[in-house]
């Protein structure tokens, strides 16, 4: 499932984080990757010695914690530390899928990779190239997002950076080890809750409400793994 997750930061904020962010430590991201991504890898990443990766990352975490849509999608389990890529003029990320098991730089656990997610933090506008390009079953998807919005999708997807032309692209990306595993069962469930959702608002008190509840709880508790 391929989700846009809007305003989980406003422009201010991602504003606000853009200077501290621009003023940080950044190094080439290819020392920060695996050996596969890092022969079609060419962007800059923040430091992990940098203070405002882990400043500004928890304020990602708390702004997602509070994200109802989010949290519907996603099902998270564990979310790693959010980083940060920038791509200036002439950089890019080729054709890559995510590795499978991600480690936390600060407790050193392991965490399976269900979920990719990027949240833009430059106006689209202060740059041009820089699309996100997700492929699966039904093409290629083009992404490039309002300052404060994000995009969540499978990591198992092949996807890419096109190059930068102008300006700079600043974004945080990080990913999500769901309670749900299965794709396929993350994107039922969402679709069920989201229904229930319009149910409830539109006709509060149906009776049906109760009976859709019964039946997400009870798929969630038989796919879920806790």
């Amino acid at each position: 499932m391929l989700l846009q997750i809007p305003s989980v930061i406003t422009p201010e904020q991602a504003a606000a984080w853009r200077a501290r962010i621009d003023a940080a430590q950044w190094v080439d991201g290819k020392t920060l990757s695996g050996h596969q991504s890092a022969h079609v890898k060419y962007n800059e990443q923040m430091s992990e010695q940098a203070p405002e990766l882990r400043q500004i990352g928890d304020a990602i975490l708390d702004a997602l914690n509070g994200n109802q849509l989010f949290f519907s999608a996603a099902l998270p389990k564990q979310i790693l530390p959010p980083l940060f890529n920038r791509y200036r003029e002439g950089m890019t990320f080729g054709n890559h899928v995510d590795g499978a098991i991600v480690t936390n730089a600060a407790t050193r656990q392991r965490v399976r990779s269900d979920i990719s997610a990027t949240l833009f933090l430059t106006r689209p506008e202060d740059y041009d190239g820089g699309e996100l390009l997700i492929e699966d079953t039904y093409g290629t998807h083009r992404i490039k997002l309002a300052a404060g919005d994000m995009i969540i999708y499978p990591s198992t997807s092949l996807h890419r950076v096109e190059p930068v032309t102008r300006g700079a692209r600043i974004s945080s990306f990080f990913w999500i080890q769901s309670l749900v595993k299965s794709d396929a069962h993350r994107s039922m469930l969402f679709d069920l809750d989201m229904s229930i959702v319009r149910l409830t608002r539109d006709h509060p008190g149906d009776p049906t409400i109760m009976s859709l509840l019964g039946v997400y709880h009870n798929l969630l508790r038989m796919w879920a793994e806790p």
